[in-house]
């Protein structure tokens, strides 16, 4: 091959790509969980001249815990990325995942929603999108994205049941009292509704209501443990002892690995003066929760009450640790 032909192939070739190798390095990266590693070996490259660049730095910031500078990268160049690639469908997803956890959930709801188009079955992307409705108060919507996930027929009692239980864990919970009436009124004997509305009343200090609504959800699930724990705390909040003691062991005998129960056994025991019976049902509640401040703290009250000062004193040291434990 003479040295003119050779020089035409060279010049016909496509121009090597500078970046190729550190995108594969930056992308193995972020698969091995290193995103600072992947932000430095795109450093020397322009996100501004190369959107791969830029899309995959934004990518590394959101693993990295930085979803501002992740947001910056990403909006700069998401719609510079070919459509309908594999680059771009990441990148937005990416980007609405940055902006809902920077609490933009209106801004993060257009990319959440192109993403679910691309790529419908992704549970993560699922869980944001039912979140992001029921923080911008789509309820219809919300009821939609929690019915497809969990396979169930959006104009359902089980819908609107699971949308209340999600508002719920949001701290909607105005929302999901409504929602939760509604699943009632499609469904009066839906097993669970009854003991949302009833927890939710009991927080709010309506503990006559609260123990009506756990009795019918009792009459539905005679077995469900939570109801009884939270009818035995109604109950304790009413000062009625043996009420409560009768809710709270039968829960005992359902669920016996469960401290929420003992503790209260305890509380319940303590005031009908059965220090001995309380000092057991505290005991067993640190057995199955040794880090629970309550259950050590009520235990140490017992035991200076019957004379055991220095037990007492190592109960309520482990109770003032375990406390300025959840306080760091």
């Amino acid at each position: 091959m003479t040295a003119l032909v050779l020089a035409a192939i060279l010049l016909q070739a496509p121009p090597a790509d500078p970046a190729a190798d550190a995108l594969a390095a930056a992308r193995k990266h972020i698969a091995d969980g290193k995103p600072q590693a992947a932000i430095a070996a795109l450093a020397p490259f322009d996100p501004a001249a190369d959107p791969r660049v830029g899309y995959l730095l934004g990518v590394a910031h959101y693993h990295a815990n930085e979803p501002a500078r992740a947001i910056e990268r990403l909006t700069a160049s998401v719609d510079k990325l070919s459509q309908g690639s594999l680059e771009r469908v990441e990148a937005t997803q990416v980007l609405g995942l940055a902006l809902f956890l920077s609490g933009r959930v209106a801004d993060a709801l257009p990319y959440l929603e192109r993403t679910r188009e691309a790529v419908p079955d992704n549970r993560e992307l699922a869980y944001v999108l039912g979140m992001a409705y029921i923080q911008s108060r789509q309820l219809d919507k919300a009821r939609q994205a929690w019915a497809r996930s969990f396979a169930v027929e959006p104009s359902s009692a089980a819908a609107h049941l699971l949308t209340a239980q999600m508002m719920i864990r949001a701290e909607f919970d105005d929302l999901a009292e409504a929602e939760l009436k509604l699943a009632l009124q499609r469904d009066p004997r839906i097993p669970h509704a009854h003991f949302l509305l009833g927890q939710t009343a009991l927080f709010r200090g309506r503990l006559d209501e609260s123990i009506a609504l756990l009795k019918k959800e009792l009459e539905i699930d005679p077995a469900s443990a939570m109801a009884l724990y939270r009818l035995g705390d109604a109950y304790l909040r009413q000062r009625s002892w043996d009420a409560a003691i009768g809710a709270l062991q039968r829960s005992v005998w359902i669920n016996p690995n469960f401290s929420g129960p003992y503790i209260l056994l305890g509380r319940a025991y303590t005031k009908k003066g059965e220090l001995g019976t309380a000092e057991g049902m505290l005991r067993r509640a640190v057995e199955y929760d040794p880090n629970n401040k309550s259950a050590h703290y009520l235990l140490a009250q017992v035991l200076q009450q019957t004379g055991r000062a220095e037990e007492a004193r190592r109960e309520f040291e482990t109770a003032e640790r375990l406390h300025g434990e959840v306080e760091r």
